[in-house]
């Protein structure tokens, strides 16, 4: 069996053609939906990047696998003890390269971020540049065709590709964001979104979008350099979208190599992110920091000749350990007793699974936060809001408020009262079974905060320099001079 992974970084699955986007972003991306099942609402158990992909690597949430955030204080992969390698908490290639299958990752992910971890298990690491995350799709294919070119007909490999193209800095070609210039853009933000949003002064602002007001490295024919009007957030989504076009043109020529090996219709693929991407939502642009729909909410489409059924779209409540669970269960491999995910492989059929009635979202990078997602309702609650003002407790009525605009936390006491507690008896029971000592969330606030790219001093300079001086001085009361 040969398994492809495309690990698309910050994708929005409603920036894609097959979830309904107005724009022919994904059109190679949409063929292999077509043929295969979409998942509708499959969430990232844990944000941003590192968090992410440690969960990739472990099938486990980010309070058992103890990555919450970048480094330090609350970034500590946990690992048994001991001579060998547990059975009970494999890492995902490992377990699959003890099955004899071939794992072979295309991928900078763990030059950037120092993540000793993700490099256990495969056959062959292939990082391609130094660039640490800011190659383009070209660069990736560079050194992926010529592999598949020569082992792609073989049979038994997981391979796993990462492209990075919609992550911001957007270094592709200007040409493919100038491409959607004049098409429409989503509705939300509005004009009066915006301008409400201008008053934000955290980072990643309508106002202050880059952290830094040195302007020289931002692309500016792909990159706005503020949001003041509907037309830079137009902008923005082109360069964003024009990503998404990039690497979609380069997947479109992995299939072709494939084809040429005479392959293609053989291939399994999983389509999937590490996360999303907030544009306007919460008042936060091009940023992945919270626990939020925005960056949480990841596409999910798997294509498994002979097993997916086509066309079919699922709808149920999912996290990403259920991916990793999925791919062992494809190997027929058992899923490990230390994975918290479930496998999928039913689905894929058009049955449907056991029915979560709600996921656990968590982010500690940008501010410290656990979500609760159900069918109906997004509830955060923030232990520690970083440089954001945000109230201890924010709950949207997705049913009625899809773009989150009013946080109702104040009129529904009752549902904050029974998601705090589905949270809270969640937070124990993990804990009371994972290998750590301290939850890592709490890791973090003891630490000082969730700043890592970001001091409170720096960014009360950066305010100062913008004549923004009462801000400043509410940024070092409220979160210290770290």
């Amino acid at each position: 069996m040969r398994i492809i992974y495309l690990d698309i970084d910050s994708l929005r699955p409603d920036h894609m053609g097959c979830y309904g986007y107005n724009r022919n972003t994904t059109p190679n991306l949409d063929k292999i939906a077509a043929e295969g099942v979409r998942f509708n609402q499959v969430y990232t158990a844990a944000s941003p990047c590192a968090p992410s992909r440690a969960s990739f690597m472990s099938g486990r949430f980010g309070i058992n696998h103890g990555v919450l955030t970048h480094w330090g204080a609350g970034c500590h992969y946990e690992y048994p003890e001991g001579d060998g390698h547990s059975k009970e908490y494999p890492f995902l290639p490992r377990l699959l390269r003890e099955a004899d299958y071939r794992t072979i990752t295309f991928s900078s992910f763990g030059d950037r971020h120092h993540a000793w971890w993700y490099f256990a298990g495969w056959n062959e690491i292939h990082t391609h540049t130094l660039k640490g995350g800011n190659e383009d799709a070209h660069e990736v294919n560079a050194a992926v065709l010529p592999w598949i070119k020569a082992h792609g007909a073989e049979d038994n490999y997981f391979l796993h590709i990462q492209y990075w193209d919609a992550h911001s800095r957007y270094t592709y070609p200007a040409s493919y964001a100038e491409q959607f210039a004049g098409e429409p853009a989503p509705e939300y933000p509005a004009a009066e979104d915006i301008a409400r949003h201008r008053q934000n002064t955290h980072p990643r602002s309508a106002a202050f979008l880059h952290w830094s007001d040195d302007f020289s490295k931002i692309p500016q024919d792909t990159m706005p350099l503020e949001i003041a009007d509907r037309s830079d957030y137009e902008k923005l989504i082109n360069g964003y979208d024009g990503g998404i076009s990039y690497l979609d043109k380069h997947i479109g020529n992995l299939m072709e190599a494939f084809r040429e090996q005479g392959v293609l219709d053989e291939v399994c693929f999983i389509i999937s992110a590490d996360h999303a991407e907030s544009f306007g939502e919460q008042g936060v642009y091009l940023e992945h920091g919270m626990a939020t729909e925005a960056v949480h909410h990841i596409p999910l489409i798997m294509k498994f000749p002979g097993l997916s059924k086509k066309g079919h779209v699922n709808d149920q409540l999912h996290y990403n350990v259920d991916v990793v669970a999925t791919i062992a269960d494809l190997a027929g491999l058992p899923k490990p007793s230390g994975w918290d995910g479930r496998s999928l492989l039913p689905a894929l059929s058009g049955e449907q699974v056991e029915e979560r009635s709600f996921l656990v979202l968590e982010h500690g990078l940008y501010a410290c936060q656990r979500a609760v997602r159900t069918n109906k309702w997004h509830y955060i609650r923030t232990y520690h809001a970083g440089f954001y003002q945000l109230e201890p407790h924010l709950l949207y009525d997705l049913d009625n408020d899809p773009y989150q605009r009013v946080n109702v936390a104040g009129e529904r006491p009752e549902v904050i009262e029974k998601l705090g507690a589905e949270l809270e008896g969640w937070v124990a029971e993990q804990m009371k079974h994972n290998l750590l000592e301290q939850d890592p969330m709490m890791e973090i606030i003891d630490d000082g905060g969730p700043f890592r790219y970001l001091k409170p001093t720096d960014w009360a300079g950066r305010l100062e320099r913008a004549g923004c001086k009462e801000e400043a001085a509410a940024v070092q009361e409220r979160c210290g001079t770290v």
